[in-house]
């Protein structure tokens, strides 16, 4: 912590030498803020018009990313969001103001948007983010807080817009790029794009592969993604899409804090005989067309198709599925008034379904199996589930928007009826049909100013929803199959206030507080002989979030800019869950968190700051800093309340400050450009906890690598 201070005063300091100097900025970060439209609202407003908390990821921070692989990389400047990495690959944790700490795997409550293409299914669950290849985004947009009027059960927690590169400028060309680092990291990328009169295309393919920093921690995966945008006339622009991937991750699991002690690079006994695991093959085909019918009226449909694999293997089960997930998206916007004084209104529609047949092998140990990033687990013929999932949702919505003269004002509604229907084939079907449907509403209101440059402010209500995704219905504490229908929605209530604006061409800062009151908030926690893959979730109760998210950017020499992300949160369940299914501990592992307990994961304080100095053309040095405070770790009131063994289960984990270094240098050869890049993460070998998970097993812990080194070149034609 006292490195963490001094570091950021020196970066102070720096700041305000620059400021009494005024010596000449590059500028062309700031005049990309102010030239930015937020397009996730569904209707595009501008960055400084914009009537609630948003964080613009650009070319200037993507390009300082080592590996590449993770949306860790590309998020570390955004305030609000923890993102947990525990697996040195492309599998993370992600939650936005707490939404999505108790995730198993994948996103839950944020939606994810790619291409304009949803990524969550009708449940508002994303399965991962596999498909992005975050070396060819060229821009992300992160809205937080409640946006389930805008996009259902998706936009709980936020969203995350993800546009790639489109095509160049040239008829032909592209780059070629090589990563490697510690623990065997390679990482492999080649693209093809250009550009004609009325087109532009990209294909990039690449391969990554690591042996992790943990025993059974090996991942590999590839990713295909072809973009091709159409302009047949000045009215109609039509989007093609087509992307397939295919992810090997091995799972080490946590370990207890004895296995820890021993040592925190092994894998927990179950992975490694067993050969604890997952794989996806997944491939997405997809159609947007934006048609301008006149200056006041167009239209926006997108059409897409997702088919796709998945198997998990665990010390109790081998699982299989099989997933079809169609989607279809309408808006109609109309555009009115000029001048001082506009509108614009939009209506729309989205339909998801989805069919996933599932099927688990009770698994099988091999004590001798040599490591290794094999696919091959033991299996018996004891069919444990075979069972089939469809789903369906339909969302209608409305959004408006007022701008007068300096003043904007944004609402939306929407209506989201969700269905969902197992079908266990085990059982007769008029006994092994178990369904949840659900249906809300929700709305938002947003109000700002823009007084100058230098100040806007902006404050907004929204009314939001989470139900319980696919992943949390399918895992049934009761049985091996069937939903688990205790199950209902967490409703929220968030309140927003924040201000943002520029500084010349200088200085640019957004900070937010808010507050957010959730109702029927969820728990996770396990079942006796189940193994421990199998985590099953219930709605504890009620919470209160309260936080303020800050972000700045300064160029404080002409050769040296700041940027500073820092997020204080203060997460905490009101009241206990009553109903008995969750209070009965003879059932339930996992007591429900009480009253005044802590959400999980939720350190109080997290910073990220960073400083890029290029002394000279072409050559740039980037130093960072990364701190989390303590946080604590399990649901479980007993533990909270230090009543369980304490050699076993230690409800608090300290937090801890890292601090990550780089460098590249461009030169030109003929027609090409090259580009060498060297960094290195963790440059003191900093012992810290990457992630951890409220187990009832007490295998809690997932540590972080040591200092890792990557170096890189690209070549660009």
């Amino acid at each position: 912590m006292k490195k963490t201070i001094i570091f950021f005063l020196a970066f102070v300091c720096v700041n305000n030498l620059a400021w009494a100097q005024k010596q000449s900025k590059d500028t062309t970060a700031i005049k990309q803020l102010k030239e930015v439209t937020i397009t996730a609202d569904k209707l595009p407003v501008s960055l400084i018009q914009y009537s609630g908390s948003a964080s613009i990821v650009n070319q200037s921070v993507l390009a300082v990313m080592p590996k590449s692989i993770a949306i860790n990389e590309a998020l570390r400047l955004v305030p609000g969001v923890r993102i947990d990495n525990q697996h040195d690959g492309e599998r993370v944790h992600i939650s936005i103001r707490g939404q999505g700490i108790l995730t198993e795997r994948g996103l839950r409550g944020i939606g994810v948007i790619l291409d304009g293409i949803p990524v969550n299914d009708p449940s508002g669950f994303a399965p991962d983010l596999y498909d992005i290849d975050w070396a060819t985004v060229k821009e992300i947009e992160v809205l937080r807080g409640p946006f389930a009027s805008l996009y259902g059960g998706s936009g709980a927690a936020g969203i995350l817009n993800i546009t790639t590169q489109n095509g160049g400028e040239k008829p032909v060309g592209g780059f070629v790029s090589q990563v490697a680092g510690t623990n065997a990291f390679t990482k492999t990328l080649a693209q093809v794009n250009g550009k004609t009169n009325n087109m532009d295309y990209r294909i990039s393919f690449s391969h990554t592969s690591g042996n992790g920093s943990r025993d059974h921690q090996a991942f590999w995966g590839n990713i295909l993604y072809e973009k091709m945008n159409f302009y047949p006339s000045k009215q109609i622009i039509i989007t093609q899409l087509i992307s397939h991937s295919v992810y090997f991750q091995q799972n080490p699991e946590g370990l207890s804090l004895e296995q820890l002690k021993e040592n925190p690079n092994q894998a927990n006994p179950d992975a490694r005989p067993f050969n604890e695991y997952q794989k996806t093959n997944r491939t997405t085909l997809g159609l947007i067309g934006r048609f301008t019918i006149n200056k006041k009226q167009d239209i926006r449909v997108t059409g897409y198709l997702r088919p796709w694999r998945y198997k998990e293997t665990s010390n109790r089960a081998a699982e299989y599925r099989n997933y079809s997930s169609p989607g279809l998206n309408f808006q109609y916007n109309l555009h009115l008034g000029n001048g001082k004084v506009k509108q614009n209104i939009g209506i729309g529609a989205d339909f998801k379904w989805q069919n996933i047949g599932i099927y688990k092998l009770k698994s099988a140990a091999d004590p001798n199996r040599v490591e290794s990033r094999s696919e091959d687990n033991l299996e018996t013929d004891s069919l444990l589930a075979n069972q089939l999932i469809v789903q369906n949702s339909t969302g209608l919505f409305a959004i408006y928007h007022l701008g007068i003269s300096k003043f904007n004002f944004t609402g939306s509604f929407r209506y989201d009826k969700l269905n969902n229907e197992l079908t266990n084939k085990l059982m007769k079907s008029d006994l092994g049909i178990t369904s949840k449907d659900f249906d809300q509403s929700s709305a938002r209101l947003g109000i700002s100013y823009h007084f100058n440059t230098v100040v806007t402010a902006f404050a907004d209500w929204s009314r939001g929803f989470m139900p319980p995704s696919t992943e949390e219905l399918a895992n049934n504490p009761l049985a091996y199959y069937g939903f688990n229908t205790h199950l209902v929605p967490a409703t929220s209530h968030c309140y927003e206030l924040g201000f943002r604006g520029f500084a010349g061409n200088t200085f640019y800062y957004e900070i937010t507080g808010f507050i957010m009151k959730t109702k029927n908030d969820f728990f996770r926690f396990k079942q006796s002989g189940r193994g421990n893959q199998e985590v099953f979730y219930g709605n504890a109760g009620n919470s209160n979030r309260k936080g303020v998210e800050t972000y700045f950017w300064v160029q404080i020499l002409k050769n040296m800019k700041l940027q500073v992300a820092y997020t204080f949160s203060d997460f905490k369940y009101t009241s206990a869950s009553i109903d008995p299914v969750y209070t009965d501990t003879d059932y339930v592992l996992t007591k429900p968190p009480a009253p005044g307990q802590w959400l999980p994961n939720s350190p109080k304080h997290q910073l990220y700051a960073e400083v890029v100095y290029s002394p000279v053309k072409n050559l740039s040095f980037n130093f960072a800093t990364e701190m989390q405070s303590k946080w604590a770790i399990y649901t479980d009131a007993d533990a909270y309340a230090g009543k369980m063994d304490p050699d076993i289960y230690q409800n608090w984990q300290k937090g801890f400050t890292l601090f990550h270094a780089g460098a590249s240098y461009r030169w030109n050869i003929k027609k090409t450009i090259w580009e060498f890049n060297l960094s290195a993460h963790n440059l003191f070998n900093t012992e810290y906890m990457a992630f951890t998970e409220p187990d009832p097993d007490g295998n809690s812990y997932q540590p972080g690598p040591g200092m890792e080194i990557f170096g890189g070149l690209k070549v660009i034609f």
